[in-house]
Formats: C-alpha cells, structure tokens, sequence
C-alpha cells in the first residue's frame, strides 16, 4: 500500500467519505462543507455548505448497480447527522429531503445492496429501517445503549449492529430469532459485512480488530494496538481489509494478516471508503485532511516467473531462472492481474492484456465492456473475466468464446471459491440457494446435459474442476458447510448425480494443473489424493492412494494457494508463503496411464515400491479395462480375491458379460444388469442379482421376461434353508405355489445358457476375424 495523497482541504475533523466513480470522492466535515475530490485532475471543489446546525457523522452512496444491473435513479447520497436527522442530497449538493430520525446523532445510514431500503442507528439506541424516499417502514431494535455500527447482511434479508461489546444479528422478518456473541472487551465501535466472502469485520475500543463468520465463528483476531480501532471496511472483492486507527492505517488479507502499516500523521482516521475497483483507499481524518492510498506491490507468482506491481501502471516481471527483468507499462489504471497457464491476463479500467510467459513485448488488447472485472480466473485454453453484469469466456487470442447465463445470476458477489473453470466446464454455485451448483459447458455458455444443476444436500463452500483429460471424464470437488469433501462428475449421461465424500475437516483444496491430482488440508494434515477417481472405480482403493503428512510446519489455519508442477504452494495464517513438494511418480504415473502405456505403468511401481502406486495403478487399470494390468497391480497389494476375480472374469466368454462383471467390481450393479439385458443375456442378469442376494430383483427380471422364474424360487429356498429361515415375502409365496423347482432341470437349463453364450461369443469372433480378412484383400 502507498499513500499518494494526503490533502488538508477541511478546517475541521473528516467525518465521512465516499467514492462516486474509481477517480471521484466526496467528503464531509465538522467545517460543514461536502467536498469533491477528483483524482485524474487533482481539483478539490465545495459541493455545498451545510447547515451551520448539521454536524455530518456517516455518508453512503445509493447503490449503482443492483444484481449486475445499472440504478436509473438519480445518484444520491444519504448523510447522517449529530441533530438527529438524516438528509438525501444529490451529487450536485441539493438536499432532497432532511428526515427527523432519532433522539440525539443519526450514528450511521446505509443502503441495502438493492437499494430498495435504508437503515439508520442513532444514540437512542434505536434501529429504523426506511424507504428509498425517506418514509419509516418500522423500528427494527429499541435498546438502552447507542448503536454505533450497522451493516445488511449479503442478501438484504438481516443486519448486523452493535450493541456494546456485543454484535448482534437480526433478520428483518418478525418474529424471526436474533443471534447475539460478545466480540470484544470494549466498545465496538465499527462493524462491516462483505457480500462475497460472507464475513463479518469489527473493530473496537479494546484497540483490537476481529474478522469472522456469518455465525459467530471467531477467524482472526489482532493484538491489541495502542489506540482504539475507529474504522475497518472491507474491499469489494472480499479480499482485503482495511483498518484505520489514530495515526494509523492498516491493509489486510480477509484471514486477519497484515500486508501493510502506514504511520499517515492525521489524528483518528473515522471512516475508510474503497473505490469502486477496489485499488484505492480514502480515509476520513481528526485533523482535517483526507487520506488517499492505492494497493501496489501485489505478487504472483507461476513456475519460474515473479510479477510485482510496482506502480498504479506498471509491473515488474522477473525470470528466477536468469533474473531478468521486463517493464510491463499501461496507459490505465491496473484492476486486476492473473498468471497460470504461461499466461498473464492484465485488467485496466478499459481495457483487458493478454501476454505470453515467452514473450512479454507484444500484448494481446483488446477494449473491455462497461464494468469492473472482479475476478479473473485461468484455463489452459482460455480464462474468464467477471464484472457485476455477467460472465465472459476470452481465448488467449482475445476472442469471446461465450457468455453465459443462468437463472438468478449474480455476478458481483462470485469469487474463486464458488466460480471455478476448466478447459470445458465452468461451474458456479447459486448465491439464492447455496446447495445448488450450475454446471456450464464452456464453448457454447450453455447448461451441461439436461440443463438440471447439481444439488448438494447442504451449502456449499467451495467448488474446484479438475484441469485433465476429456470432457466426459471431468470432476468437480465440493467443500461444504460441514467441512466434509465431495467429489462428482461433471457429466451425467441421463444417470443420477452421485456424489460421493471422499474427506472430512477439509478447509483449503487445490487440483495440479496438469493432472488430476487433488490436494488439501484435512485437520491437522496436508493430504494428497494421487488418484481421487478411484472413488468411483475400487472405494477401498481410496485410502490406499492417499499421501498424508502432518501440517503442523504450516501453522494454525494455512490455505493452499496453487498447486503447480510438483510443488504446491500454502500461504500461512501469518501471511508467509510456504513450498512443499510432491513425489514426482504419481504424475508421471498418470502420462503412462493417458497414453497407455502400461507396461512402463508397471516397470515405475516396480522401481518406486511404494503400495500408493500399486493401488493407483489398479485403479486406473480397471478404470481402463486393462486386466491384466490390474492383476498385477492387485497382486503387489496383497488383494487376492480380486486377483482371483479378475481371473474369472478373463475366462467369462463374451465380451458383454465380461464387461458386466468389470462393473460389479467397481460397485455398478444397476448399469451391470443394463448391458447384460441389452445383450439379450437375461439369465446373467437374474444370477449377478442372485449372488447380491437382490431377491425382489431377480424374481422381477424372471416374470418380465417370462424365463427362469424356478431358478430365482430354487436359489430363494436353498438361501432360507441355509439359514434355517420361513419364507416371509408375498411375492415369493404366490409364485412358489405355481411354480414346480426341480434342481435336474435347472442345472440343464443354466449350462444351455452358458453354452448358448459362448456360441454367441464364438459367432461374433468368427465375424470379426472375417471382417478383418476381407479388408484386408480389399486393400
């Protein structure tokens, strides 16, 4: 953070800012007058003198956009007051209305985020919610202490005050139970509650600021400074904070550490407001002025490439490898950056950089839409730009592939936790319901298959795809409410979505971005899934191919920011960077398994000897229908009923069966049955239901196709007799009574099935072979 400006304009104390474009603010002092500072020209004009009566404490733009769409409304501004009034003014200073509102100061006003109502807290101790035009639509809190601080919780439907040392949140609709913690051992003195990142910043005259959850959840909390904290605000993305203290400035990653301390000489700073872009602070002053900052030195980092931005326009670019360096000069302001994939995508106020790590003297540029990029995220092929009104898919070459669209779209408050983008696939949760998560194919920025989303069965956290292999094979992995972490696919083929937990107390996850390894912190362990597929292949595989290892060097709440190549890079609660590697094997693992190449597969287990590549390699082979790979990796781990089934499923004579016993050994059983009816095999069908002992079943495939009915009512039998047990099932007794079981002639029937088949298997080798042959004279 710099600060670039600090402007003595006001003869008396700043008690409120706030920006009315990225280069326009307006202040309002003790002096009476409402200022305009506007930054490209670096002019100060009066807007209005005040009152002589009206002593201003709080400011608030009416909101300009709502859910991504632009306000018609006249801009306006609501200024509270010490006379227990609060005024809508216009920006050219008019005041439309002055509304009696409270016994003694009008302590704060603000706008819900649609901009359909305002909420005022005065000293009476008294919380009023009002129209756009001022008329009172109820009294929300009459308590005995002032209210010192408000804020609308994301979706407009609660607010959050403070109440001494108390915070307390309260839904607007009646009735409805409040929720209240004690949060400092002081006066709280500032609250304010982001509508991306969900969480809740105060700060108080126990000299300490706290960040935490929507439910109370302590995240962070900082050492007591030596002056109480007289304003916190969050930036628009949820990604930083601001802290303003007496003499004192402070910048902050939203988990509570700190990038950086400014010592401004201004008394109190009463009230921080952030521009719309998010990369410029104002802060309101005890002695008169008004203080600008703006956010530079911001890194990233990619394989061996370090980016800073050193100025509002310019970034450094350094090559580790030979340390050299480029200058990246922009004609505007820089927004946002991002680089993975060998790319860097830049984001202006206008206009939107693309550069290749390979060559950084020839940008791609192209002009942006109207709006702010909030987020930038990166694909291999291509990268998405977020502003508030919708989602856009650029290829590296600067073409817009799509735009999609779904229901209730709120782009102003996605972040990369719940947008997340593959070369294929973007998924996106819903803000209206949390549980459900839009799943989009990427080129046509349409809904994948039958256009239904995912649904979870609680809220969900956080969503990240897989970056590997084809479309077909995609995977999403969900953090949700519980800490619990799913994984899915993407694609459903007309099945029902399965979602399947594969870890508990998960807190940070990150997929590689070459192959489809998932790593994460699980409790107290940094944990790497090297196959999580095979969840869907073998689950007592799973376990098997899970590294873990204690993460206690990473400190208390670590987060995992990237996991690229065979490194994987955490971010401390300290704000340190941190680097571990992974094995290299399991990657390398997985390219012999993409291009089939299994008998290197084996030769690398064999030279690693370690039982997590064994079970991967298992996995990935009866993912693959390789047998014999996977007798072998089976073998290595000891499984040796699986061996011996792999064995009887390479004697089974046709394809279609052999196929279906693959997929009873993955757990498939529904889709299973389904070749095997396909195939006209309809006694294998029955029997696979007969070994699971899925008696209802097999008897209802027996009278469906009219055929080995006596052979479900034999087996049922013998299965209750074994187990000295009365037949209880109506539908086995009103069958067992027309139907004659003779063991002979079951025996008979069941080996003309058998043979049946193999003639069948035979036949169609025969055909094949012929086939094969007269292409081959033909050529």
């Amino acid at each position: 953070m710099s600060i670039f400006f600090n402007f003595t304009a006001h003869k008396e104390l700043v008690s409120c800012v706030g920006w009315t474009t990225a280069d326009e603010l307006y202040s309002s002092s003790d002096d009476h007058q409402i200022l305009k500072w506007n930054l490209l020209t670096n002019e100060t004009i009066q807007v209005v003198r005040l009152a002589e009566e009206i002593y201003p404490i709080d400011l608030h733009w009416f909101p300009k956009t709502t859910g991504g769409k632009k306000q018609i409304q006249t801009e306006i501004f609501v200024l509270t007051s010490t006379d227990g009034k609060f005024h809508l003014v216009s920006k050219t200073g008019r005041v439309e209305k002055s509304v009696e509102a409270h016994r003694g100061a009008v302590l704060a006003g603000r706008w819900n985020y649609e901009g359909t109502a305002l909420v005022t807290v005065g000293e009476d101790g008294q919380i009023k919610i009002w129209s756009k035009t001022g008329m009172l639509r109820s009294t929300m809190v009459q308590q005995g202490t002032p209210v010192y601080s408000v804020a609308w919780g994301p979706d407009s439907d609660k607010i959050l005050y403070t109440s001494g040392k108390q915070l307390i949140i309260k839904p607007l609709q009646p009735n409805a139970k409040l929720f209240q913690w004690k949060a400092h051992d002081g006066v709280i003195l500032k609250v304010d509650w982001n509508i991306v990142n969900d969480l809740i910043l105060s700060g108080g005259e126990d000299c300490k600021y706290k960040v935490w959850d929507s439910y109370g959840r302590l995240l962070y909390s900082s050492q007591a400074h030596d002056y109480p904290i007289t304003s916190v605000a969050w930036a628009p993305d949820g990604q930083l904070f601001a802290v303003g203290s007496f003499n004192t400035l402070r910048l902050c990653d939203k988990t509570g550490w700190s990038y950086a301390l400014e010592k401004p000489n201004t008394g109190s700073v009463f009230n921080i407001a952030w521009s719309v872009d998010g990369t410029q602070i104002a802060g309101a002053c005890g002695n008169g002025h008004v203080i600008f900052a703006h956010i530079i030195e911001q890194h990233w980092e990619w394989k061996n490439f370090e980016i800073t931005l050193t100025k509002r326009r310019s970034m450094q670019v350094r090559n580790v490898l030979n340390d050299a360096l480029d200058v990246l000069e922009f004609r505007d302001r820089i927004i946002k950056a991002s680089l993975s994939h060998g790319h860097l995508v830049v984001v202006t106020s206008l206009q939107c950089y693309v550069y290749s790590t390979k060559n950084w003297n020839t940008p791609l540029i192209f002009d942006l839409k109207e709006g702010t990029v909030s987020l930038i995220l990166q694909a291999e092929r291509h990268f998405l730009l977020l502003d508030g009104a919708g989602i856009y898919l650029y290829s590296y070459e600067g073409r817009l592939i799509s735009s999609p669209k779904f229901p209730g779209m709120r782009t102003d408050i996605l972040s990369s936790q719940t947008v997340s983008l593959s070369n294929d696939t973007i998924a996106v949760r819903d803000k209206a319901d949390d549980k459900v998560i839009y799943l989009i194919d990427a080129i046509s920025g349409k809904p994948l298959g039958d256009g239904k989303p995912l649904v979870h069965k609680i809220e969900v956290l956080e969503v990240a795809l897989d970056q590997f292999g084809s479309a077909n094979e995609r995977k999403i992995a969900i953090i949700d409410k519980n800490r619990d972490l799913y994984i899915a696919s993407v694609r459903r083929f007309g099945k029902e979505q399965k979602i399947i937990k594969i870890g508990t107390m998960v807190h940070s996850i990150a997929w590689n971005d070459k192959i489809n390894i998932l790593c994460g912190m699980q409790n107290m362990y940094f944990v790497v899934w090297y196959y999580p597929n095979s969840i869907y292949v073998d689950k007592e595989l799973l376990s098997k191919t899970v590294y873990e290892k204690d993460a206690s060097e990473f400190g208390k709440s670590p987060q995992i920011v990237n996991y690229v190549g065979n490194q994987v890079t955490v971010r401390r609660a300290d704000g340190s960077l941190i680097y571990t590697s992974i094995s290299p094997y399991p990657a390398i693992l997985h390219e012999y398994v993409s291009a089939s190449r299994w008998d290197d597969a084996v030769r690398l287990c064999r030279f690693v000897k370690e039982q997590t590549m064994w079970s991967c390699l298992a996995a990935m082979a009866i993912a693959h229908k390789d047998l014999m790979t996977a007798e072998v990796a089976y073998a290595a781990i000891g499984e040796i009923d699986k061996v011996q089934y792999i064995n009887f499923i390479k004697d089974l004579p046709s394809k279609e069966t052999r196929m279906a016993h693959l997929l009873l050994l993955t757990g498939n059983v529904q889709d299973a049955e389904g070749i095997l009816i396909q195939a006209g095999l309809i006694y294998q069908a029955i029997q696979i239901n007969i070994n699971l002992f899925n008696w209802d079943r097999a008897l209802e495939l027996a009278v469906k196709y009219k055929t080995h009915v006596d052979t479900v009512l034999a087996y049922r039998k013998k299965f209750l007799e074994d187990f000295q047990k009365e037949e209880s099932s109506k539908r086995f007794l009103q069958y067992a009574e027309g139907v004659e079981v003779n063991w002979e002639k079951i025996q008979a029937k069941i080996e003309m099935e058998i043979s049946k088949e193999r003639e069948h298997a035979a036949t169609i080798i025969n055909l094949n072979s012929a086939g094969s042959r007269s292409t081959h004279i033909n050529r």
